[in-house]
């Protein structure tokens, strides 16, 4: 499974619950997206570790 990142720049205006990125992942071979929206550019590790972990349990591949 290879899958595709990028971390958008700050939005404008901020969200109602004060998020100001959002990070893409998108799956190469479906083309299936997920977004996630983060307060601080800092959040990007840790939302793709929790990312790889959901998608390696659901899917029973891993991320190249």
């Amino acid at each position: 499974m290879t899958i595709h990142t990028k971390i958008c720049s700050p939005t404008t205006p901020n969200s109602f619950k004060g998020k100001r990125y959002f990070i893409t992942f998108i799956d190469d071979l479906i083309r299936k997206t997920w977004v996630y929206f983060l307060k601080e550019k800092s959040e990007a590790f840790e939302t793709f570790k929790k990312f790889k972990a959901m998608v390696e349990k659901k899917s029973d591949y891993s991320i190249k």
